[in-house]
Formats: C-alpha cells, structure tokens, sequence
C-alpha cells in the first residue's frame, strides 16, 4: 500500500516505562504509567560535528581538504505536562512520591548530588495521523518511541496568579532492550536508534500504572 503522506498533530497520550540495568523493560503491574494530560513533547536530533583536515600550499591555497559526516548522538526531549503529576513525576524523574492514606499527594524532589534514575525511562508518545484536513481512515495515529531515556525537572517554577509550570528535560538514545514495547499498543520494528515514529492503529487505553508484560 502507498504512503498516504499523513502528517502529525495534536497529542493524545504519553507512557513513560521503566528500565532495568540492562535496558529491558520492567515488567509487572506498575512498570508503566500512561497520561493524557501533557502540553507537549517535542524532541531534537544533536549531531557531533565530523573531523576536518585541511593542507594549504606554500602560497597559502588550499591543495587537500576532507571533512568527515556529521554523525547523531542523541536526541534532546523536553515534556511540559497540564498539571504536577506525582506519580509521572516519579516515574520519569526520579524522588520520593508522597503518599496519605494509600494515596497519592505530592512528590519530593532526589537528594542533591544523588543520581535519581541509573536505568532511564521509555518513552512513547501518539499523536493524529491527518490527510485531507481529517484523520486517516487507515492507522489513524502516529506512535512515537524514545526506547532509552534519562529525564530531569526542569525550568523555573513560579508560584503566581497563574498556573505552576510543571516540565521535564533530557535525552534519549537506541535501546534494544525496548524490544515491542510494553503492552498495546506495540511497536514491531527495531529499537536501536534514539528515536522512531509509525502509524498504528490503536492508542493506550486508560491512564495512571499500567501493566507491562
């Protein structure tokens, strides 16, 4: 079947799953956390600039010069959510979270100096696959993965007459160990590289912990 060209917009839902040592994702029944209530995800490829030789002539031209490729290092994610979400903030940042009668109430920052998320976190994001002012009648979404991902709270946070930012900033690089994701719906391509994007046809369903198998 031909590509239909569909573009990307909007944003339904992020899961954030945790990683082991090796890079495999956790398994269990709150191995995964999923919300819909996020502004935006938005991600940048880094590139280390490639070697250059140059030799110059006695007449000061130059008579060989090579400059080797530009090669990806990594991919630069920042995620600003709706509001201060404990258990993401947990989950992809590392802290304390700040239970009360078996509830959620608030999250505390690591301990400074303390290297609060060793394993990193996946990440995976959907947005609408749109042709012709509309979504696509086939695999209506676009599935977006960071298979490997170390994140931190970031940005100033103002107590003010108006809303407390609530963001997040890192980076991402290919992780095997992601293999097909977590649970529904998954992702049947390799994982080596710091970012992907595919068109599927489902969407996580519900929000908070979720099972990963």
């Amino acid at each position: 079947m031909a590509h239909d060209n569909a573009g990307s917009v909007g944003g339904y839902a992020i899961r954030v799953t945790r990683l082991d040592s090796a890079g495999n994702l956790v398994v269990g029944p709150s191995a995964s956390y999923v919300t819909k209530k996020f502004v935006s995800l938005g991600y940048t490829p880094e590139y280390e600039d490639g070697d250059e030789f140059t030799t110059k002539a006695a007449d000061g031209s130059v008579c060989q010069s090579w400059k080797t490729a530009r090669t990806l290092k990594r991919v630069t994610i920042s995620i600003a959510l709706c509001d201060p979400d404990p258990e993401f903030s947990q989950m992809i940042a590392g802290g304390t979270l700040l239970t009360a009668g078996g509830k959620s109430v608030g999250w505390s920052m690591p301990p400074v100096g303390v290297d609060a998320t060793p394993n990193g976190v996946a990440i995976e994001v959907w947005s609408t696959a749109t042709t012709g002012g509309r979504a696509a009648a086939t695999n209506p979404y676009w599935h977006y993965i960071f298979p490997y991902a170390q994140m931190q709270y970031s940005g100033e946070r103002a107590i003010q007459n108006d809303l407390v930012a609530t963001s997040f900033e890192g980076w991402a690089v290919g992780n095997t160990g992601f293999g097909d994701g977590p649970a529904a719906p998954l992702w049947p391509f390799a994982s080596d590289t710091p970012a992907g994007m595919a068109r599927t046809s489902s969407l996580p369903v519900g929000t908070g912990y979720q099972a990963a198998t």
